[in-house]
């Protein structure tokens, strides 16, 4: 690595680099002059990773009084830094002691996962015990037990996510409180909210004009993940199958993924791929991003990695780029709502036995609440849905069930039970408060 390159990383870092206006995002408090442990923010490209760093960097300067010269910041896909690894390390902290004039307090390192041992570098950089260090990075294996272990009680992890709904708000100027809900202005959010689920979360998709436009940048995404967070990383050389996994997946979401079906889909296609192969790929799908999985409930767990994963969309967004005739407008409900329980840290599960309901959320260690979502209860799903709902609760003695619906609100009674029915924007924003019996 060349000293003169780092040099004008640095220097426009210190003398250029102006903070853009941002979007607060729903984040855990931190106060990083007290925070003792490296901060690890993961989370899909495009989701806001960097941006949350210039808001971590901007509170400590306006409300911690840390000036500009404390805090190196380096992005690490900046092409000036390919080939960065250990050794350059010492020559990155000489040339930001030269430009700023002291050494630094606070480490801020974007998409880190470029670096050559990186958790290495970490590791002796935490040792010191005189920086602050939060990193990004695209890659689920920050978020690893591996990582974990390796840096035992040195590290931990938050999840950055495309926008909430309530964050698609704020970033639409839309304001809310919740006595909005209960007035005529609640079809402004109803509005907002198609749009939510019509074109997802991604920061910059919102910003584009037109349905055309968006759809375009999506594809770019999706085009990223494929090439460079894939096929590049892994070395991948069977991409046709990875080609027809992903635009499976864009139709399939919200549903279960069975490696035997989807063999012999190959083989109907005149393609060949073996169920480690296939089972590979979907994981490092999930490690890049593009989809997240969850397993059926069970207390062993042996059973639950015997049975097939549901397998939803980082963003229901993505649904755009399928080549589905129509809709499925309820696997689209599904998805935001299996986003936002991620967001919200619920460890969650789905049910089937003789029916099917689709989340159970487990506190400790016993389930705590089942949800059912579906667009709409109708006299001809009603039953369905219900009945799957109830033997969830019945088996597995769950004293809280929900329906989450488009735009569908009271309650339901069956075997002497009582559920109550939600809107899903009405869940995403009161999500939480518990007075108004929400998650």
């Amino acid at each position: 690595m060349k000293r003169d390159q780092l040099l004008q990383v640095i220097a426009e870092w210190l003398r250029e680099m102006v903070i853009p206006p941002l979007i607060p995002r729903e984040m855990p408090p931190l106060d990083l002059e007290k925070q003792r442990t490296i901060l690890a923010v993961a989370g899909p490209r495009r989701a806001g990773k960097t941006y949350y760093l210039y808001q971590l960097i901007q509170s400590l300067m306006e409300t911690k009084g840390v000036s500009k010269e404390e805090i190196l910041f380096v992005d690490f896909e900046d092409y000036r830094l390919t080939g960065f690894g250990p050794s350059d390390v010492d020559v990155l902290f000489t040339v930001f002691e030269q430009l700023a004039g002291r050494h630094p307090r606070f480490l801020f390192f974007d998409e880190i996962q470029h670096i050559s041992e990186w958790n290495r570098i970490l590791r002796t950089l935490h040792n010191r015990r005189r920086y602050g260090i939060v990193i990004s990075g695209s890659n689920s294996s920050l978020l690893s037990h591996e990582i974990a272990t390796e840096l035992r009680g040195r590290y931990e992890d938050v999840l950055m996510l495309p926008f909430s709904f309530r964050e698609f708000l704020q970033f639409h100027h839309i304001p809310f409180d919740k006595a909005k809900i209960y007035t005529s202005q609640r079809g402004q959010l109803i509005r907002a909210f198609d749009n939510y689920l019509q074109f997802g979360g991604f920061p910059e998709t919102l910003s584009r004009e037109g349905n055309q436009e968006k759809r375009k940048l999506l594809q770019t995404y999706y085009r990223t993940v494929f090439y460079k967070d894939i096929l590049e990383r892994y070395h991948i050389k069977a991409r046709p199958i990875l080609d027809q996994m992903m635009s499976s997946l864009l139709e399939s979401y919200s549903t279960t993924f069975s490696i035997s079906m989807f063999e012999k889909q190959l083989k109907t296609a005149g393609l060949t791929g073996s169920k480690r192969t296939i089972s590979n790929y979907l994981q490092y799908l999930e490690e890049a991003f593009f989809l997240i999985t969850i397993e059926k409930f069970a207390y062993s767990q042996r059973k639950r990695m015997m049975n097939p994963k549901k397998v939803y969309l980082i963003d229901p967004g993505f649904a755009l780029l399928g080549e589905a005739f129509t809709e499925n407008r309820g696997h689209l409900l599904e998805n935001v709502v299996v986003l936002e329980l991620l967001r919200r840290q619920r460890r969650m599960f789905y049910f089937k036995e003789h029916q099917e309901c689709d989340f159970i959320i487990q506190e400790g260690r016993r389930p705590s609440t089942a949800l059912q979502v579906c667009w709409e209860l109708t006299p001809r799903n009603e039953q369905r849905e219900l009945k799957g709902l109830f033997e969830a609760m019945r088996r597995h003695k769950i004293p809280e069930g929900k329906v989450l619906t488009y735009d569908q609100e009271g309650s339901r009674t069956i075997n002497s039970k009582e559920v109550s029915l939600i809107p899903v924007w009405k869940w995403l924003l009161l999500h939480g408060d518990e007075r108004n019996g929400f998650l």
